[in-house]
């Protein structure tokens, strides 16, 4: 899979990747930096919206998590640019790519915030660990290492917003 816009040659690099393992990696790398724009895009939709019991608290957690996202966007674009790539990360692109769910734009009830927030990052935190043993496989331990990274830090996200459906 070569994620390169309209067959764009990859960059040269001095890596010792081959270039089928970095074509690989380049679209594996644009699929999440898709979901990553999207899931980032539901956080504030949430932040944006939510209202009742808790809500600064959970207003808070989402502009907390949509900060992450950004970071996570970067250091997914600069690792798609590293491997000799092209970042796909335009809106647009990211719209038509993403693999999340859709978001209700609809009143919702808080809990209904809360349930659609913890699926979207649950999903996103599931993709991560597949996609971990998916960079392994190939030997990058470079791609393994961020997808780690933003493993940890989207699975304590979740803990934490899971902590507002316990009884």
């Amino acid at each position: 899979m070569n994620d390169c816009p309209e067959g764009e040659p990859l960059h040269p690099t001095r890596l010792d990747i081959p270039l089928e393992v970095r074509q690989y990696l380049i679209g594996v790398l644009n699929q999440t930096l898709a979901c990553t724009i999207d899931l980032r895009s539901q956080v504030k939709q949430v932040a944006w919206n939510i209202k009742g019991k808790d809500f600064a608290t959970i207003r808070a957690l989402c502009l907390s998590i949509a900060t992450a996202l950004d970071q996570h966007t970067d250091a997914l674009a600069e690792r798609v640019t590293v491997l000799g790539g092209i970042a796909v990360a335009t809106i647009r692109s990211a719209a038509t790519r993403s693999t999340l769910q859709e978001y209700p734009i609809a009143n919702l009830s808080h809990n209904d915030h809360v349930l659609l927030l913890v699926e979207r990052l649950g999903s996103y935190a599931n993709a991560m660990r597949r996609t971990i043993t998916l960079t392994a496989d190939v030997e990058d331990a470079g791609t393994t290492a961020l997808y780690t990274d933003i493993s940890r830090v989207i699975d304590r996200q979740l803990a934490a917003i899971e902590a507002y459906l316990q009884p």
